[in-house]
């Protein structure tokens, strides 16, 4: 899969969102990132379905929705109502990983699996031919502007070599938290494909130099 740079909005400022996602999707970004916190899941609340709903009225890009969320069941309908493309379920979030990615899947979106850093693999086991995507967490959820994790760097290349195993190697495999022009070359050559970047890219006012270096640091 070619690398597909997704900013994450949670380093966006929020109070002019709209022309935050644009200054970024006019930069050549490939994905909006949406990071759904509950309060729960994860200490920090952050947005709902009325943000998804709103960008899609603007954006036509993917807009990828990542629920760090308890319980996404109860949840799952209203970011597929609100336009997501991509809606992300945590495995450490639910007991019923099958069934929430089945409710995914019926409303007609891509489904995503995320696992926390120290989260094994296993996690996969059962479930890997019904995810459209692997994401693997690369700091602690809950929290933007965390340094990278470098264990994680392992965790994908095994988790790459898995899905080739299963014969599921065509699933991408994203990466989010603290990547930025370095930790993103490492991670692409252990084999994630996605990369989602906060505030190595909201953060920087060249919003296009700040994607263009990403993608020159992995060729």
């Amino acid at each position: 899969m070619n690398v597909v740079i997704a900013p994450s909005i949670l380093s966006a400022d929020f109070g002019k969102l709209a022309a935050e996602v644009e200054s970024v999707v006019e930069a050549g970004c490939d994905w909006i990132h949406i990071d759904v916190m509950d309060g729960h899941f994860v200490p920090n609340i952050t947005m709902g379905p009325q943000v998804v709903s709103v960008l899609r009225s603007r954006f036509s890009c993917t807009l990828d929705v990542h629920l760090m969320v308890q319980s996404p069941e109860q949840v799952i309908p209203a970011f597929a109502d609100a336009g997501a493309d991509i809606i992300t379920i945590h495995k450490e979030a639910t007991p019923h990983v099958h069934r929430a990615l089945q409710m995914i899947r019926g409303q007609g979106v891509k489904a995503g699996l995320a696992l926390n850093p120290a989260t094994e693999l296993d996690g996969l086991t059962y479930v890997d031919d019904m995810i459209d995507l692997l994401l693997i967490m690369t700091v602690n959820p809950g929290f933007g502007g965390q340094i990278f994790i470098p264990a994680t760097i392992e965790k994908i290349r095994s988790a790459r070599e898995r899905l080739i195993r299963s014969n599921h190697g065509d699933v991408p495999i994203e990466v989010d938290g603290g990547i930025n022009a370095s930790t993103i070359q490492r991670a692409r050559g252990a084999g994630a494909d996605i990369f989602v970047a906060g505030s190595a890219i909201f953060g920087e006012d060249n919003r296009k130099a700040a994607i263009d270096a990403l993608r020159a640091a992995v060729g």
